[in-house]
């Protein structure tokens, strides 16, 4: 991915964050279980600002899961060899497309978002 992606300020792009914790209790799981779907890549977390340790987006949860089709788009971007910094910063950025492709995730045009990760791979 490109340095752009890598260099990002994820504080700006992404509005809100949720620390390891607040992720469990809105899921409904612990902050193992957390852990883990990070590592498995079921969700992504990176650390936003200097000092603030590993957050989730929040708008990879909706109501009460794992936004539908992102565990799947992670582990395709992951198997590219992206980081989570740099799938995060891709996710929320307004390309040459019309909206961020997280924003069609959470519209259910998960097909859409894999397409754009396909092209952008190439």
């Amino acid at each position: 991915m490109t340095d752009r992606l890598a260099d990002a300020d994820l504080d700006t792009l992404v509005p809100e964050w949720l620390d390891w914790a607040a992720t469990a209790k809105l899921l409904g799981v612990t902050v193992a279980k957390v852990k883990t779907m990070i590592r498995e890549h079921e969700l992504a977390a990176a650390v936003p600002r200097p000092g603030a340790g590993q957050q989730v987006p929040a708008d990879f949860l909706q109501d009460g899961l794992v936004v539908k089709g992102l565990g799947g788009l992670l582990t395709m971007l992951h198997d590219g060899r992206y980081d989570d910094r740099e799938i995060i910063a891709w996710l929320f950025t307004d390309d040459d497309y019309p909206g961020r492709p997280i924003d069609a995730l959470r519209e259910n045009r998960g097909t859409e978002v894999k397409r754009r990760a396909q092209a952008m791979a190439l």
